[in-house]
């Protein structure tokens, strides 16, 4: 309905935006966040999961770092302090955190493996360094690697407080993400250079 001046009745243009159109952007609005919100979810718990494996890959470089300048053999090792676990050199090498060793703390989400995963339940396969020519089963978090006073890495017999260098194979550390099952590892090679993986479900990147 026009106006005698040729201008629409604002009244009548209102009535364009009714009950059935709110309705329909609503769902619409439902269905995109339904699809997209897991999808965001999957790549913020990812992120995170990435940021504490760098974490720890920097206070292994720390302790080869430190190892190498104060001549001694310096542990990493994990231990569980209020249901979140702790990763820290073992500067004085007495199996225990002490007041003034590199530490962090994992979130609560995110724990170190048992030990390498083996492909089932949902699990990835354990990580292969292509290339590599070493012999045995690569050390995994079953493992206590250590660094020698020459920056090198080794497996820690705390049993005989032995650590041989050259190591005979690589070191390779799992955390999962309790939340998504997302994994994430340090691969520390025999060189001791740490570098960060994901798994993406199908292969370690």
């Amino acid at each position: 309905m026009r106006s005698s001046h040729g201008k629409l009745n604002p009244d009548v243009r209102m009535r364009g935006v009714g009950l059935i159109d709110v309705v329909v952007v609503m769902m619409i609005t439902l269905i995109l966040g339904a699809v997209s919100i897991p999808q965001f979810l999957r790549v913020l718990y990812d992120t995170q999961l990435r940021a504490s494996a760098a974490e720890v890959a920097d206070l292994m470089q720390q302790a080869r770092m430190g190892a190498a300048r104060a001549n001694a053999t310096y542990p990493v090792r994990f231990q569980t302090t209020s249901n979140l676990q702790q990763v820290y050199v073992d500067l004085n090498n007495n199996g225990s955190f002490d007041t003034g060793e590199p530490t962090i703390t994992l979130p609560p989400h995110v724990v170190g493996a048992s030990g390498a995963p083996n492909g089932t339940g949902g699990n990835p396969t354990a990580f292969t360094l292509v290339g590599d020519t070493s012999s045995g089963t690569p050390y995994d978090n079953s493992n206590l690697l250590a660094y020698s006073p020459r920056g090198l890495p080794c497996n820690y017999i705390t049993s005989t407080s032995t650590c041989a260098t050259p190591a005979t194979t690589y070191f390779v550390y799992y955390l999962q993400d309790n939340r998504n099952q997302g994994w994430s590892a340090i691969l520390v090679t025999k060189s001791g250079r740490a570098k960060v993986l994901m798994w993406n479900g199908g292969t370690w990147h």
